[in-house]
């Protein structure tokens, strides 16, 4: 079935009304540090009803997908989001959308792919939608990339209002993927401030940072008001925070001190058993946040 049908569905079967209340429409936290998981961090280690009980039983609220739900039939999103609501989780951010936002010439087939994408954010009761740029493209300078960006997600922003939905503009590292237009935060910020919606922010996902171009505090100080989620992995193998070069504990007293109260999503494979470590991951979090506040 396609997306339009796939989101109709589930309206009717009543599975949107009786989801949780999202992120967009709950109140922040009181402890200010919110946590979920890139599920497909963990599901290569076990299935994905399995994958949900470890992310609950670690303590975390929030789940994120990377498209998994392209394939689920109606009966099948209705189980799953009954086993969400069982363990008292949510989806608090998707990706999936394949065109980028900063080529000028595919403006129209970038909008169709979110368009689909906004269906299944509202299916899936997902407050927020993942994007990429897109390559570099041949021939165009950084600058005019920079200025199609722009006009974009200007549009998007539009969008995103009437579907009450915020953007998470994500910058890929170009150890990962050297194509990749915009690949550090700085680029990304640069281009939320030009958007100027609260619609569209930033994903700052400290493992690409660190690996395009470190200095992660300076930026996350000076650009706070423009980031809408943080991603946590250590680097350089993409394991939990103390198995690398980041120092997270020192991230997290300052998230803590410019009052961060969204998601913090773990985006790592851990190394060891992942009920374990995903809660260890967790409590490093809420200490370091606790020595900040005394609590």
């Amino acid at each position: 079935m396609n997306r339009r049908q796939f989101s109709q569905l589930i309206a009717a079967a009543g599975v949107a009304q009786a989801l949780p209340r999202s992120q967009a429409q709950a109140p922040a936290s009181s402890h200010g540090f919110r946590f979920s998981v890139q599920l497909w961090t963990i599901e290569k280690q076990a299935p994905f009803d399995r994958c949900l009980e470890i992310v609950s039983a670690a303590g975390y609220e929030g789940v994120e997908l990377i498209g998994e739900f392209r394939k689920w039939s109606v009966d099948e999103t209705r189980r799953i989001m009954a086993k969400m609501r069982s363990l008292n989780l949510h989806f608090d951010m998707i990706s999936g959308v394949k065109a980028g936002f900063a080529d000028p010439n595919g403006a129209e087939n970038f909008l169709a792919d979110l368009k689909a994408q906004f269906e299944f954010a509202k299916a899936l009761q997902s407050p927020q939608i993942n994007l990429k740029s897109g390559p570099r493209i041949d021939g165009l300078s950084s600058e005019a990339q920079h200025t199609a960006s722009v006009e974009n997600l200007k549009r998007v922003a539009d969008l995103a209002a009437v579907n009450n939905i915020q953007i998470v503009l994500e910058p890929i590292d170009p150890i990962e993927n050297p194509t990749m237009y915009m690949k550090s935060v700085s680029q990304g910020f640069a281009i939320v401030r030009d958007v100027a919606s609260p619609h569209v922010k930033v994903l700052y996902d400290f493992y690409h940072e660190q690996r395009a171009a470190g200095n992660l505090i300076e930026k996350l100080e000076q650009n706070f008001d423009l980031v809408g989620l943080v991603h946590i992995a250590d680097v350089p193998n993409r394991n939990q925070p103390g198995t690398g070069e980041i120092d997270y504990a020192n991230i997290y007293k300052k998230l803590a001190q410019l009052k961060y109260d969204k998601f913090i999503a773990m985006e790592f494979f851990p190394a060891g058993d992942p009920l374990t470590i995903l809660k260890a991951a967790r409590l490093q979090a809420l200490h370091e946040q606790a020595l900040v506040n005394h609590i």
